[in-house]
């Protein structure tokens, strides 16, 4: 009886560190792709800035249309 609990333990023990290492392989394997992540957002970022700028622009341009149709109006 002895024998087997302490060959469970010795198992547990050696698969202990090979779980630690699975762990810190994936870590590693994100924190390489954290850069393409980032640079990915920021481009996404960039894009929907423009669009906003570009939304803002048609907007600016409508009301000042409207405001000359008001002046010419009056």
């Amino acid at each position: 009886m002895i024998v087997i609990v302490w060959q469970v333990a010795a198992t547990w023990r050696a698969r202990m560190p090979a779980a630690r290492e699975g762990q810190y392989e994936e870590l590693a394997t994100q924190y390489a792709r954290l850069p393409e992540d980032t640079v990915e957002l920021q481009r996404r970022t960039v894009e929907e800035q423009r669009q906003t700028l570009d939304e803002l622009t048609r907007s600016r341009l409508a009301i000042g249309s409207m405001e000359k149709m008001m002046r010419e109006i009056e």
